[in-house]
């Protein structure tokens, strides 16, 4: 047993023994740890290594830097090591143990075991740590979402703005519309499987460098798919154009929970979705006039292509990495310059990629949450539906408005004002709910509750479904005024806007570290939807007629109500048993107890981010139909 176990064993016992003697203080006030930082340790000039100074230990604690650690620096540090721990790299089994160590070289025999490496870790500095993004200033905040809003806004809106052009890419090429279609399905089969790649190397690398890297790739292809000499190169450029056009969609909300606490977040989130949604829907009447004008259809990806380079220049000059882990590697390697101290790292330092591991453990980590969480696959399959139906409707609204209605092009676009006009009032409604959130979550200590987000998705679904049979019953006839079916789309934009608001934000709430991967699960799914669903669009509202190819998409919609029904009232049961989801911590620690690094690491392993440990307590007592209050 070593000094350090032996003087904690002697404190604890002095404690029992005589706990007069002891000031306490309660578990929610700053706790004492003692850690490299507040515990003498040899000097690397000590002629002797294995000598322990006298300092270490319980009456032997350094006063003059004593390590004051607020409980939210102390669930940050906890994060950075979780976090750590699931990165790719750090399983052991990834490393050949079995093969022999070679020769250290030059005949030198292998140099002593450094010191405790913990001491060389660089931490945040306490809870207001101006490096952290969550400590930024607002207006620093705001311009970053803004610029990652205009960024997902481009991606969303190139993936519809080649609806437009399919009959002219059809007639140009002697193809049929439904493979001119392809244009579109390719981009958006682009989205499904650009998060398994985006999303892991963004909690690998950090946030900034896959999305200048996508935006950059985004805009090659754009330009590429403008100047194509064959329907070929048309399609594979879509689609990878698509393939990096999904970063955005897989890493900007994980961005946006790395600035935002719980308070903020879904305000933050609303302004994501809107971006994703809103921009499929401004594009068709863009399309449309460019088509009919002089410019022709290439001018569609020649937009596409202007719009992602100017989000390419300013995510390259203007966002900075807000990915706690990267930050914090960017911090070490300041310091190393700076001290000349080889040894200073981050914890994301340690890592050293294995590719047999980086496939298993990180590539396929979305997929593993996708069919091994139920949340995740019912709530994505639900989704899925919803986000097909956006990406059928640039079929069926010219059914429509061109085919009944007998408008242009580009004036038929302009009926999709009706949904944005929906998604609009939907995205007010969610940040004028949010005073009745942050009172809440104030009630219940700050403890975010994530079924609270289910009562908009669920009245959401019964807007979208009503919509869609209004849509349906209104729109066949040209003896029904064309503003009839367009006012459809307010229901029905406003229940596709709820349902993915709040269904984003409670997959972010319920799996906080893990909201990149999460979030491409979904994207994955729901975009096979987004790719397949306007392929048989054509055929289905031709041969049904529009009235009953809408009843059936209805009666899909009203038939999926329940799913959030049922986890608003057993979610909370089914995180509990998740391996993603946060885990319960550990016993909160009582004054009389002192801990030192590893003893913290242990007890805090499985335990996802600094506000999904109190969130799996509130969880444990309270369920979600009681209002999920903890008395405080």
């Amino acid at each position: 047993m070593g000094l350090d176990e032996a003087d904690r064993e002697i404190e604890a016992a002095e404690r029992d023994a005589s706990p007069h003697m002891f000031e306490t203080r309660r578990s929610e006030e700053i706790e004492r740890v003692i850690s490299a930082s507040s515990v003498s340790t040899t000097s690397s000039t000590d002629s002797n290594p294995t000598r322990r100074p006298v300092g270490v230990g319980m009456s032997r604690v350094s006063t003059s830097r004593d390590l004051e650690r607020h409980v939210t620096e102390l669930s940050r540090i906890n994060t950075q090591k979780s976090q750590h721990s699931a990165t790719v790299g750090r399983d052991p089994k990834s490393r050949d143990l079995k093969k022999p160590l070679p020769e250290f070289g030059a005949g030198k025999p292998y140099p002593p075991l450094l010191p405790d490496q913990e001491s060389y870790v660089v931490e945040f500095d306490g809870p207001d740590d101006p490096l952290h993004a969550q400590n930024w200033p607002l207006k620093k905040k705001l311009l970053t979402a803004a610029m990652l809003g205009y960024t997902t806004m481009t991606s969303a809106f190139a993936s519809s703005i080649f609806s437009a052009a399919t009959r002219s890419v059809a007639a140009e090429f002697h193809v049929s519309t439904t493979v001119g279609l392809l244009g579109v399905s390719l981009f958006v089969l682009g989205f499904a499987t650009g998060p398994t790649f985006w999303a892991p190397l963004s909690e690998l690398k950090g946030r900034r460098t896959p999305l200048v890297v996508a935006m950059f790739g985004f805009s090659i292809f754009s330009i590429a798919t403008a100047t194509a000499k064959d329907l070929q190169t048309v399609l594979i450029t879509r689609f990878f154009a698509g393939f990096c056009g999904a970063c955005p969609l897989a890493v900007v909300a994980a961005v946006f929970s790395d600035m935002f606490d719980n308070r903020t977040r879904g305000i933050a989130i609303t302004v994501f979705s809107m971006t994703v949604f809103c921009g499929p829907l401004l594009a068709p009447f863009i399309g449309g006039f460019i088509i009919e004008s002089h410019l022709g259809w290439r001018w569609t990806e020649y937009l596409a292509a202007i719009m992602g380079f100017a989000a390419f220049i300013m995510d390259l000059l203007f966002l900075e990495e807000t990915y706690p882990p990267t930050i914090l590697v960017e911090k070490a390697a300041e310091l190393r310059r700076r001290t000349l101290n080889w040894g200073i790292h981050a914890k994301q330092d340690e890592i050293e990629i294995d590719f047999k591991e980086l496939v298993t453990k990180n590539f396929s980590r979305p997929m593993r949450l996708l069919f091994g969480e139920p949340i995740i696959a019912a709530l994505s399959i639900y989704m899925s539906f919803i986000y097909g139906l956006l990406y059928l409707f640039l079929t069926a609204y010219p059914f429509v408005f061109q085919g009944v209605h007998k408008m242009s092009a580009g004036v038929s676009g302009l009926a999709f004002f009706g949904m944005i006009t929906g998604q609009i009032l939907a995205g007010v409604t969610v940040l004028l709910q949010q005073p009745w959130y942050q009172r809440k979550l104030a009630a219940n200590n700050g403890v975010p509750i994530p079924e609270w987000r289910l009562p908009s998705v669920i009245a959401g679904g019964v807007s979208f479904a009503a919509g869609l049979f209004w849509f349906g019953w209104t729109g066949y006839r040209s003896d029904i005024h064309w503003i009839v079916p367009i006012l459809s789309g307010i229901l029905s934009g406003f229940g596709l806007l709820s349902i993915f608001l709040q269904a984003l934000n409670y997959l972010v709430d319920s799996y906080l570290m893990f909201a990149a991967s999460a979030l491409a699960a979904n994207t994955f799914l729901r975009s096979l939807a987004g790719a397949g669903f306007p392929l048989f669009a054509s055929a289905m509202f031709e041969g049904m007629g529009i009235q009953w190819a809408s009843t059936l998409l209805g009666c899909v919609a009203a038939a999926l109500i329940p799913i959030p029904v049922l986890f608003y009232m057993y979610g909370h049961k089914l995180r509990a048993r998740s391996s993603f989801a946060p885990t319960p911590p550990p016993q909160p620690l009582h004054s009389e107890e002192t801990v030192d690094d590893n003893a913290l690491e242990k007890e805090t392993s499985g335990q996802h981010h600094d506000d999904a440990n109190k969130a799996s307590v509130a969880r444990k007592d309270t369920a979600p139909g009681d209002g999920g209050i903890l008395e405080k």
